[in-house]
């Protein structure tokens, strides 16, 4: 399979810069699976197409603000640092800039030296490790100095970072949004457990690695990134629930969705689990558990394009894709979402 076979043209107009000012007021596409027929609608409208004993399973990982402009010691040359992994000690695995000027013995400092860093080693795929000292809880000076690591197609500064959380984010550790879940407010949730729908959460901590373009020719080539994530408890009942009593289980964006399919048993029987993941879905994947996605618009021959794609269909997505560019819908991560149902 070619990763050619997942492009399509989308001009850049057509990349949201910035958040709508009513998060469910996104448009919302839907897409049949079974007949190809889309519809358009406003997120807003999501619980009129749920029914009463469907789950919805959403991801509650919070993004950290975790780029840090600072200056090089000595001299005072400007750096940047992009936290990704937690590797304890204090240390991090990091991208940072200038890379030439950041190998390991380079010092940094931050926020007028309330933070400091040094280079202390380097991890096989070029990025730093990089430890920090401070006074205090790191990650109230990561709030105080931290700037959001937005998509690099993002190129318009964000007024306000909880714009890029959703409402109900709850566990620190992304170093990108779960953009699906930023439609919802509090109020559609409220809608939505209203109609005997039932809400569960999982935890899947975003990496950079799901902006990484795939450069094989073939899709089976790509090297899939891994990220950490968590089904508790009450989640793995409430979906198995769901399934024995008939009801739909419905994942807000690719990352619940690779939660659950990552430990589901071939049965679609859920267990609470914690674990790395780097489960790579294309078309040809089976799907255990997932009756459902909400999901935003992805980037050409992205690995997100694929999993769409073994959800309802290569084809039938690319043309509700190129629908979208005509009817000039919002892409990306400040976009517009559609349902797959």
């Amino acid at each position: 399979m070619k990763t050619s076979d997942f492009y399509y043209d989308l001009p850049p107009e057509l990349i949201a810069q910035t958040p709508i000012q009513r998060r469910d007021s996104s448009r919302l596409m839907m897409l049949n699976r079974e007949t190809g027929k889309v519809a358009h609608q406003h997120f807003y409208d999501l619980p009129e197409f749920l029914r009463s004993g469907d789950c919805l399973i959403l991801n509650d990982s919070r993004v950290l603000p975790a780029r840090l402009l600072g200056q090089r010691l000595p001299g005072g040359g400007t750096c940047e640092v992009l936290l990704l992994t937690d590797r304890g000690e204090n240390i991090w695995e990091c991208l940072v800039r200038p890379g030439r000027k950041l190998r390991p013995g380079a010092r940094m400092t931050f926020g007028n030296g309330e933070l400091s860093a040094e280079v202390v080693g380097e991890a096989n795929d070029g990025n730093r490790l990089v430890q920090f000292r401070y006074e205090g809880i790191f990650l109230e000076v990561l709030d105080r100095l931290g700037k959001m690591p937005l998509p690099p197609y993002i190129k318009e500064e964000l007024l306000d970072r909880e714009r890029y959380q959703t409402v109900y984010s709850k566990v620190l550790g992304s170093a990108a949004a779960p953009t699906a879940g930023l439609h919802f407010t509090p109020e559609l949730l409220d809608t939505i457990a209203a109609k005997g729908i039932g809400i569960g959460y999982v935890t899947l901590h975003v990496g950079l690695g799901t902006f990484r373009p795939v450069k094989e020719e073939t899709v089976e080539g790509h090297a899939m990134h891994s990220e950490f994530c968590t089904i508790p408890p009450e989640t793995a009942a409430l979906i198995n629930r769901t399934k024995t009593a008939g009801g739909r289980c419905i994942c807000v964006g690719t990352t619940s969705c690779r939660t659950l399919e990552s430990w589901a048993g071939e049965d679609g029987h859920m267990e609470p689990k914690s674990g790395w993941t780097n489960i790579y879905i294309y078309p040809g994947y089976r799907f255990k558990v997932m009756d459902g996605l909400i999901t935003n618009f992805h980037l050409p021959e992205s690995t997100l394009v694929m999993l769409v794609s073994a959800f309802a269909g290569r084809e039938q997505v690319l043309a509700a894709y190129r629908e979208a560019v005509a009817e000039r819908y919002r892409f990306f991560s400040f976009g517009d979402a559609m349902f797959l149902y």
